[in-house]
């Protein structure tokens, strides 16, 4: 991804996201803070879909549409933070092989463990990708900012 990409990506999470879209200065500090962990998915130049990963605590869910700041240098765990899909990739396998790479990428930069905030009903397709639900009540407490039928999941890798 490039900072070029931020409309594109901006435009994608409209339609993939409704009402957890996050304004695009959110999409451009992550890629301004962890370039390596942002991606664009394109097919004959036309953006398809985007991930936005990066360094962070264990089981403390980035809050919905907030800056950072920076990436902790004492992450300890790695943060699916966003994916986003076209409706037309559905059924192409690009999701599986996103999460592959992201799966990839973690355990490359050191990590043994990937988080993410599933939500939209999208815990079944994480729970596909290998990811849990977590119980804990203190996370589940984190998620506020995102409301309902929003679940924190993690994976080892």
């Amino acid at each position: 991804m490039r900072e070029t990409d931020i409309p594109a990506v901006s435009a994608i999470a409209d339609i993939a996201h409704g009402r957890f879209t996050e304004r695009p200065e959110v999409f451009a500090e992550r890629l301004a803070l962890y370039p390596a962990g942002c991606f664009l998915l394109e097919r004959d130049g036309a953006a398809l879909g985007y991930f936005v990963t990066h360094p962070w605590h264990r089981r403390s869910p980035v809050p919905l549409d907030v800056f950072i700041g920076s990436i902790p240098e004492d992450s300890d765990s790695y943060c699916l933070h966003d994916l986003a899909l076209l409706p037309e990739t559905r059924g192409l396998g690009v999701g599986r092989q996103a999460v592959e790479l992201v799966l990839r990428h973690a355990a490359n930069s050191g990590f043994g463990q990937v988080s993410l905030v599933a939500v939209n009903g999208a815990d079944t397709f994480w729970a596909a990708q290998g990811f849990s639900r977590t119980d804990d009540e203190a996370v589940i407490r984190k998620l506020e900012s995102y409301g309902d039928g929003t679940f924190f999941m993690e994976r080892e890798v």
